[in-house]
């Protein structure tokens, strides 16, 4: 199948933007990573984290974040690359810590 030029475009463009994420926007091929779930999980892992430090929503400002980035962090929304770090700075955690495991239920077949 040819893609006229426009689509082509729009495609290259939604792949560029993901890239900058930790999302690769919605792909129909078998195998293929369920982002939400990801992002579901990793969310609920940021939300352990913070209340096994003792820190509620609002505390988090300390650390840069605004309380309604942070709700939306814990409620799953995709973040960044840059997001994932400052999270791993605020609470002295590598990546590993943060991200194992929650990919166990995110591939569909």
């Amino acid at each position: 199948m040819i893609l006229c030029c426009k689509e082509e475009f729009r495609n290259q463009q939604r792949q560029l933007i993901c890239s900058g994420c930790l999302c690769a926007g919605k792909s129909k091929r078998r195998g293929v990573v369920d982002h939400a779930k990801f992002f579901k999980a990793l969310g609920q892992r940021v939300k352990k984290l913070r209340k096994e430090r003792g820190h509620s929503q609002e505390d988090m400002i300390a650390f840069g974040f605004s309380a309604r980035h942070w709700q939306q962090i814990e409620a799953g929304r995709p973040i960044t690359m840059t997001t994932l770090l400052r999270i791993c700075d605020a609470f002295k955690v590598r990546i590993a810590m943060v991200v194992r495991g929650t990919d166990k239920t995110i591939y569909h077949d």
